[in-house]
C-alpha cells in the first residue's frame, strides 16, 4: 500500500503525464478496488469551467473568457458555438457553469451563468435555446447577484425536484453571507423560468430575499446529490487569510433553510443553530466541482462523492454510509495540475477539467484539457 502511495505522490509531481505513463497504461486507486486508465477528451481550452452532456453525448463547455464550445462526435469544434457579449472575465470569475434542462429533448433549453459589470461585478443566470448550433431566444432568468473577481461561485445545477439551484459567493464581503436582503453567500432556488417556488422556507419573511434556500456560505463551487438519499452535497472553499485563517475548505450536506456558519464559524469550530462541515480541508485544497457516481462502469465507486481540487491539484474520492464519511482517498496527486470541473458522463466513465491556464496555474502545451477516466478489467 506504501508503495503504491508514494508510486501516485511521486510519479505524478510534474503537473503533466509523467514520463513512463500513457494513456494506454493501467493505473489504480490507492485502495486497489479500480483499475483504469485516463483519456483526453479535448485539449487547448481556456480554463473550461463547466460541462455538461448533450442527450446525444456530445458536450458543451464553458470558456471563462466568454466561448461556449462543443465537444461533437468526440472532437472540439474549432469555432464557439456562443460567445457571451457582455462577460467581464477576472481572476476567479467569467463565464462560469452550463447545464441543460432536464426535459432538454422537448425545449433545447441551455442555463448559462456569468460575471458581468453594472457599476460592480455581478453574476446573472441566462436560458437559451440551443439547436445544436446556435444559441438563440435569450431570457434572463437572475441578475445582480453581488459577485467580485474572486467569490462568484457559481455551480448552477437542478436538483431531482426539478429546481434551479445556484450557489453564490460572498463577493469578498464577509458580512454579506449572513444577511438575508443579499443573494451573496447563499443557495438559490428557482423555477425553471426564474420564478420562486412558493415552498421557499423564506417567502413571505420581510427582510429576506424568497430566492434564498440556505445561508452563510463564503464561495461554494460543487453542488450534487446523493443517490438514493437525495441530500445535496456541496465543496466550499474556505478562508484565505485575508478574511480568516487559510484552510477550512468544506464539504457539507446542505438542507432546507439552515445556516452555514460563514463568517461566525468556519474550520472545525462549532456554534449552536449552525451547521458545521461533513469534512474540512486544512491546509487548503481548493475544492472547485463536485459530482456523485451512480453508473456501471466502475461498480466500487457506486455511490462515491469525487470533486476536484484546485490548489490540491487533485481528485479527492470519498466513500459515505449515508450521511457519514467512511473513507477518502486522493487520486492523480500533481499529474494533470490544477484540477476544476468533475462529472459522470453517459458512458458511466469520469470527466474532469484541469485549470492550468487561469493564472494560477503552470500550463503544459496541451492545457487546458478536458479528460476521461476509463474502466480497465
Amino acid at each position: 500500500m506504501l508503495k503504491l502511495i508514494l508510486f501516485f505522490s511521486m510519479l505524478f509531481a510534474c503537473g503533466q503525464p509523467p514520463q513512463g505513463v500513457n494513456e494506454a497504461e493501467a493505473l489504480e486507486t490507492a485502495s486497489q478496488d479500480a483499475r483504469f486508465k485516463v483519456e483526453t477528451v479535448a485539449t487547448g481550452l481556456e480554463v473550461p469551467w463547466g460541462f455538461a452532456f448533450l442527450p446525444n453525448k456530445n458536450i458543451l463547455v464553458t470558456e471563462r473568457p466568454g466561448r461556449v464550445r462543443l465537444i461533437e462526435n468526440g472532437k472540439l469544434r474549432a469555432e464557439p458555438v456562443y460567445t457571451v457579449p457582455d462577460v467581464e472575465p477576472s481572476s476567479e470569475s467569467g463565464l462560469m457553469d452550463i447545464s441543460i434542462h432536464p426535459n432538454f429533448s422537448v425545449n433545447n433549453f441551455v442555463y448559462i451563468a456569468y460575471a458581468y459589470n453594472n457599476d460592480g461585478k455581478f453574476v446573472k443566470i441566462v436560458r437559451y435555446k440551443f439547436d445544436g448550433k446556435a444559441f438563440s431566444e435569450q431570457k434572463i432568468i437572475l441578475e445582480g447577484i453581488p459577485a467580485a473577481p474572486n467569490h462568484a461561485g457559481t455551480r448552477a445545477r437542478f436538483g431531482p425536484d426539478g429546481k434551479f439551484y445556484v450557489t453564490t459567493g460572498d463577493a469578498t464581503d464577509r458580512t454579506l453571507a449572513q444577511q438575508r436582503n443579499s443573494l451573496a453567500g447563499k443557495t438559490l432556488r428557482l423555477n425553471d423560468d426564474g420564478t420562486v417556488p412558493t415552498d421557499n422556507p423564506f417567502v413571505n419573511q420581510p427582510g429576506t430575499l424568497p430566492q434564498i434556500w440556505t445561508i452563510g456560505h463564503r464561495n461554494a463551487q460543487g453542488l450534487a446529490w446523493q443517490p438514493g438519499s437525495g441530500l445535496m452535497f456541496q465543496t466550499e472553499h474556505g478562508p484565505s487569510g485575508f478574511d480568516g485563517p487559510g484552510g477550512g475548505d468544506e464539504v457539507n450536506i446542505v438542507e432546507r433553510g439552515k445556516n452555514y456558519g460563514w463568517p461566525t464559524i468556519h474550520h472545525k469550530q462549532t456554534q449552536a443553530g449552525l451547521e458545521p462541515p461533513v469534512l474540512e480541508y486544512t491546509p487548503a485544497c481548493a475544492p472547485a466541482s463536485g459530482a456523485f457516481y451512480n453508473g456501471s462502469a466502475f461498480p466500487t465507486f457506486k455511490g462515491n462523492f469525487f470533486f476536484g481540487c484546485l490548489r490540491g491539484a487533485k481528485i479527492i474520492r470519498v466513500t459515505l454510509n449515508g450521511r457519514n464519511v467512511a473513507s477518502q482517498e486522493d487520486l492523480f496527486i500533481g499529474t494533470y495540475g490544477r484540477i476544476r470541473e468533475i462529472a459522470e458522463g453517459p458512458d458511466g466513465f469520469i470527466y474532469f477539467s484541469t485549470s492550468n491556464r487561469d493564472g494560477r496555474g503552470s500550463a503544459e502545451k496541451e492545457d487546458d484539457r478536458i479528460m476521461r477516466i476509463v474502466p480497465v478489467k
